[in-house]
């Protein structure tokens, strides 16, 4: 693995680099993105529970507990309570945007690095043609062997910013995906919550 990088000259270091900070934030977003850490489902059934029963204190303090994006959501909705349907429901808006852009944090990297990588890899191929062709220039004409060494050597950067920006592609489009998936599921819940509320209200008018 050195070695390979080493032969590969300086531009193998930002490419492995690169490969270092695509594992890293995919691991870190898959575990992140994981849907109990996002929309819990036993959340939802309790809150909805508590909303049926107009126990507004109580689902606070159940919002309270929960680290999950759809109950800070719904806390900043609950909040605001008093100030009637439209109110609560442009607090969840705005607190649903928010969490969904945290969601999305650090992904846009993996699409970065995928496009980055090749393009180091190719500048490295070509800074070792450069090199290989002005020692033949100094040098007189080598032989065939010592040639083809030397240009292999030069398109192992090509090679590796490939291998890097392959799976960097792939592990974006997934999470990309994953998030997409979570946003929507996010948005249908509010939903939900938001006609319980209205009903609630209603009901709390009649």
């Amino acid at each position: 693995m050195f070695d390979l990088i080493a032969r590969g000259g300086f531009f193998m270091y930002p490419i492995a680099f690169c490969s270092v900070a695509a594992i890293g934030i995919f691991l870190e977003r898959i575990w992140a993105l994981r849907r109990r850490n996002v929309n819990p489902p036993d959340f939802m059934e309790h809150i909805e529970d508590l909303l049926r029963k107009n126990k507004i204190s109580e689902a606070v303090f159940l919002c309270q507990g929960y680290t999950a994006p759809i109950s800070k959501v719904f806390l900043a909705g609950l909040k605001k309570w008093h100030g009637g349907f439209w109110v609560v429901k442009e607090a969840i808006e705005e607190r649903g945007s928010r969490e969904a852009r945290a969601l999305e944090r650090n992904i846009g990297i993996l699409s970065t690095i995928a496009n980055l990588t090749p393009l180091l890899g190719l500048l490295g191929t070509v800074s070792g043609m450069i090199k290989i062709f002005n020692n033949i220039s100094f040098q007189g004409t080598g032989s065939s062997a010592g040639l083809a060494g030397g240009i292999a050597e030069a398109l192992i950067t090509t090679a590796a910013g490939l291998c890097v920006a392959i799976p960097a592609l792939v592990c974006y489009r997934f999470l990309r995906e994953r998030v997409d998936s979570l946003v929507s599921e996010m948005e249908e819940n509010s939903l939900r919550i938001m006609e319980l509320i209205e009903h609630i209200g209603i009901q709390g008018k009649t």
